[in-house]
């Protein structure tokens, strides 16, 4: 069977409309599995608990079966300076939104657990964590197990960090910073869906930008078409399944 992880990335009150409009796009599908990448602090000024109705907006998916994963605490790289080498793993990645790719164990550690605080406080338990841009420093996994997340990704796999083990799952996305990538970003997509085929699982990433550009509105529109009719949405959980250990019944 081939199948279909679908992510809703920067879930926070500062894109609302562009949340609420991705989410409809999906209940057109009947997809209720999309995961919901949450930021609980969008560049320090949008704090979730203190936007009630959107907060339980999240909530509301949630129960509906929507997996939760925190996504970073403030989304940005406010107050943090990069080595040549991280900004040679940035280039063409990220306009400074990769917040974790330069925090040492101890400062990621103390990020996560304010994000973690917050989204407590919200009433929303995530079960992952993803860094924003997909980029992080290579000692962050084991401060994810540690803290008791089950799984995280980056650009190429999912990890499923109980055991440590790892799928190849390649992600069809776009970015709508400037035309020519957005531009770019809709010939790769229509080049990448027949290339793609084969592979048993296949992501796809959906950022709030993405319903409001034209281009990529369409292209995101025309992906979800050609993907569902060939493929099974699945969630997180179910597609690191057979990573995980045997588990006894009754």
């Amino acid at each position: 069977m081939r199948t279909l992880l679908i992510s809703l990335h920067d879930v926070t009150p500062a894109h609302e409309s562009s949340i609420q409009k991705a989410l409809r796009l999906l209940d057109e599908f009947g997809v209720r599995e999309a995961a919901l990448l949450v930021v609980p602090d969008w560049h320090g000024s949008w704090p979730l608990p203190e936007f009630g109705e959107f907060a339980a907006l999240v909530r509301e998916r949630a129960a509906q079966g929507a997996e939760i994963a925190l996504h970073g605490l403030r989304h940005d790289e406010a107050g943090s300076k990069r080595t040549l080498l991280q900004h040679l793993r940035a280039l063409g990645r990220t306009a400074r939104e990769a917040e974790f790719l330069s925090l040492s164990p101890a400062q990621a550690r103390r990020r996560i657990r304010a994000g973690l605080a917050l989204l407590g406080e919200a009433g929303l338990a995530p079960q992952g964590f993803v860094p924003p841009a997909w980029l992080a420093a290579p000692d962050l996994l084991p401060v994810l197990e540690d803290l008791g997340f089950r799984f995280t990704e980056d650009a190429w796999r999912l990890t499923h960090l109980p055991t440590g083990m790892s799928l190849r799952a390649p992600c069809v996305h776009w970015s709508t910073r400037r035309a020519h990538r957005a531009a770019a970003g809709v010939a790769i997509a229509a080049v990448r869906l027949p290339l793609e085929r084969p592979r048993k699982l296949l992501r796809l990433a959906i950022h709030p930008g993405d319903v409001e550009h034209p281009w990529v509105a369409r292209s995101l529109r025309h992906t979800l078409e050609r993907l569902l009719a060939q493929r099974t949405p699945v969630s997180y959980a179910a597609a690191l399944a057979p990573l995980s250990p045997t588990r006894q019944v009754g």
